[in-house]
């Protein structure tokens, strides 16, 4: 910063529009730059929005844009620094994305699936928010590739979002991507109930689910994970990687043999690179690639996207509806989202605030590991899709 206020100086002194009109420019990116990462940093510590993220993404925003620091490249020769190796070894070759995925099937727990698996549809339904968004972002403008990775931000799957970005090579684009993925999976608290309450009648909202507890064997259990591996590759190759780790993990929890592995994958894994992976995508947040006209729209897309997916599980809820006699609460249909188990508790919430004596619990947690599947499956699906249209 004090060679910059010298440069500063210096080209003022000299007459040098030019150069001091770009220090200055510089400089002021900078300040904005070093303003959104302590924003970030203040959001995870005072606000609890995914802190685990959002922090270290917050420093290494603050981090990357000190002048002439070498941890991304070195500012003369262009050799990568620390983060810039990080970077191409952990993301770029896609290694954390898989390892996160390992971590979060290690969490999971099918077994309401199993016990309510017409749940399954509205973890598919409530991704209509990814191609919707799709389509507006190309409508603005952004390239085919761009539109995609913007899309699966309304899936509420960081890992996945970061996945898709890096197949299309938009590194530029992983930063404000992440961001927008992350900071707005802490806010379904916040995102969801309006618009489920804008789509639902109050009479909606108190219906009353059965829930049949019914004994799920090992052996399903166990299975399970294998069979959906099998068939989501043959359907779409391109998925095995992040649905194969996100059900080889569950595979680890399930088979009751590997209960430190278990442990491991879900704490320390999950933990260390949770942090890794932050502070990695924080140091990508240059501030000449982030602060542009694309970084507002992506964060205003990604909003949109994450009201077009809930949406459209509510609407599909009520679409079922007129052909059931037994009726489905209509904002179990918005837990499709895949932000587990937080979508799940906020739709319990609002039931329980409607009627004290509603629970929806369970099913919604159904349909909330259900949007675990759909969110990879559909970023599978457009990685197929636009791969395709461009040669990819």
């Amino acid at each position: 910063m004090i060679t910059m206020i010298n440069e500063l100086i210096s080209a003022l002194m000299n007459g040098d529009k030019a150069t001091a009109t770009a220090v200055g420019i510089d400089f002021l990116q900078m300040i904005v730059m070093f303003i959104i990462g302590g924003i970030l940093i203040y959001l995870a510590i005072k606000k609890d929005y995914e802190p685990a993220l959002l922090l270290p993404i917050g420093f290494g925003a603050i981090i990357c844009n000190i002048p002439l620091t070498s941890i991304v490249a070195h500012p003369q020769t262009g050799e990568p620094g620390v983060f810039g190796f990080l970077y191409e070894t952990t993301i770029a070759n896609e290694l954390f994305p898989v390892l996160i995925f390992i971590a979060v099937g290690a969490m999971i727990d099918f077994t309401p699936l199993f016990q309510t698996p017409l749940m399954l549809f509205f973890g598919a339904a409530a991704q209509f928010g990814i191609f919707a968004t799709m389509l507006v972002a190309l409508m603005l403008g952004f390239s085919l590739p761009e539109a995609g990775a913007i899309g699966v931000i309304g899936a509420a799957d960081g890992p996945t979002t970061i996945y898709v970005a890096n197949a299309f090579k938009l590194k530029e684009l992983i930063g404000p991507l992440s961001v927008a993925a992350y900071s707005y999976m802490s806010l379904v608290p916040i995102i969801q109930p309006p618009v489920i309450k804008l789509l639902t009648t109050r009479e909606e909202r108190k219906i009353r689910m059965n829930f049949k507890q019914r004994n799920v064997s090992k052996l399903t259990k166990i299975l399970f994970p294998i069979v959906v591996t099998v068939i989501s590759g043959l359907v779409a190759p391109e998925s095995v990687a992040l649905i194969g780790a996100l059900m080889f993990g569950n595979l680890i929890r399930e088979c009751g043999v590997l209960n430190r592995l278990s442990e491991t994958a879900s704490n320390t894994l999950s933990n260390l690179v949770t942090l890794l992976l932050g502070i990695t995508i924080g140091t990508t947040m240059e501030a000449d690639a982030f602060l542009n006209w694309k970084t507002l729209l992506i964060m205003g897309m990604g909003l949109v996207a994450f009201i077009f997916d809930t949406a459209g599980g509510v609407l599909f809820a009520k679409f079922i509806n007129l052909f059931r006699k037994e009726k489905i609460n209509p904002m179990v249909g918005a837990a499709g989202i895949s932000a587990f188990p937080m979508s799940a508790r906020v739709i319990q919430k609002m039931a329980k605030d409607e009627d004290p004596m509603n629970f929806v619990l369970m099913q919604s947690v159904a349909a909330n590991v259900s949007g675990q599947l759909g969110s990879v499956v559909a970023g599978s699906m457009i990685l197929v899709l636009v791969g395709k249209l461009i040669g990819l």
